[in-house]
């Protein structure tokens, strides 16, 4: 007879009675960031750290999403023709990767690449990940390590592909209008055998005001802001390529996004309450660009270390100026299909967006040759 799995419900799984643990141990609440965190990167029992597939184009496969370099190998073929480029122009011959996924990119870029690259490194917190990428990467076994936490100092180019959108955010609530409105956090409670929403009054505010009279939700980025900062004082020769939906400031915290960007991902399907189902579904947020590049731009000038931001655009404008037309010229019609939803308005070409930054001197960079929105910033 057949064993029957059930799903984990309510405060019945290890991760949960985690959770509550900690919340009772921080006195009956804790910011969302603290249970995102808690809920994705929890050693054993969090989302990331578990050993259920994540990444895949079907939800036969028992994934959750998919992401570019899964759709097609013509992803990373193309983004490879930038990370050449940004190799050439800062004289560095090392890749590093963050949140490497399934290992599909990582394998487009070293095909690509070739002998431009000397070593690729891959940052990732998740051992069942790096299982799976190490089976995919053996063909380049002589090239590739895998770290956990970043050296004091680092050279190279680093590529972040989804990784913003997945590190936790603080979720500020205001209630009532611009005019007298109150700003809370909202944070998380222990209710009977179930997490729910608690918010607390708090200093905290978004960078800009938001005009109107109602309610508002939205976040603002602390950890992300704080993974450019880390970069800038570790990465002495190099540059950052950053892929991810989101927005710049102004589209961000426009007065009619008034429900925030928080987002769950499971069996390819979404939906808006990562209280539900934690541990078996994504969390992510949409990614302030604005907040990124003036993360960048906060660093200390040292003699030609500043941060120089070369560009800032759509995937589907970068996509195209780094040649992704003429591949697909080269492909059946099925990979054709597949291959435009990379640029597609309605699917992925719009809502992502790519930032590229650079230690010293300014270049032009070929992924934002045209359609540079870096003025929107």
């Amino acid at each position: 007879m057949q064993a029957v799995t059930k799903e984990p419900s309510s405060l019945t799984t290890a991760l949960q009675a985690h959770i509550a643990q900690a919340i009772g141990a921080a006195g009956g609440w804790i910011g969302f960031d603290r249970f995102m965190e808690l809920a994705l990167y929890t050693p054993g029992l969090g989302y990331y750290a578990g050993d259920l597939p994540k990444f895949g184009a079907l939800p036969s496969s028992g994934s959750d999403f998919v992401t570019a370099p899964e759709m097609t190998p013509l992803f990373g073929q193309t983004l490879a023709v930038q990370v050449a480029q940004a190799l050439e122009q800062t004289g560095t011959d090392e890749v590093w990767e963050f949140g490497a996924g399934s290992g599909a990119l990582a394998l487009q870029l070293l095909d690509t690449l070739g002998d431009s690259v000397r070593r690729y490194t891959i940052v990732d917190l998740s051992g069942s990940l790096r299982a799976r990428q190490q089976a995919l990467l053996t063909a380049h076994a002589d090239k590739v390590r895998w770290v956990d936490a970043l050296p004091e100092r680092m050279e190279g180019v680093v590529v972040g592909n989804e990784v913003l959108d997945a590190m936790p955010v603080k979720l500020l609530a205001r209630h009532g209008g611009a005019q007298g409105g109150v700003w809370h956090e909202r944070g998380v409670v222990v209710q009977g055998e179930a997490f729910a929403w608690e918010d607390r009054p708090t200093g905290l505010r978004p960078p800009v005001e938001i005009e109107g009279p109602h309610d508002y939700l939205t976040e603002i980025h602390p950890q992300a802001e704080a993974f450019i900062h880390t970069l800038g004082d570790r990465l002495t020769r190099g540059a950052v390529l950053l892929l991810d939906y989101g927005f710049g400031e102004s589209e961000y915290y426009h007065p009619q996004r008034h429900m925030g960007t928080v987002m769950c991902h499971r069996a390819h399907r979404s939906d808006d309450d990562p209280l539900a189902d934690v541990g078996l579904k994504d969390i992510t947020a949409h990614v302030n660009f604005t907040a990124m590049a003036l993360a960048a731009q906060d660093q200390p000038l040292a003699e030609g270390q500043g941060w120089n931001v070369l560009g800032y655009t759509t995937q589907a404008h970068f996509l195209i100026n780094c040649g992704l037309l003429p591949k697909m010229e080269r492909q059946t019609l099925e990979q054709r299909t597949i291959a435009a939803k990379l640029i597609m308005e309605h699917e992925m070409g719009e809502l992502f967006k790519v930032l590229l930054l650079a230690k010293g001197e300014f270049w032009d960079a070929v992924g934002f040759a045209h359609g540079d929105r870096t003025h929107r910033l």
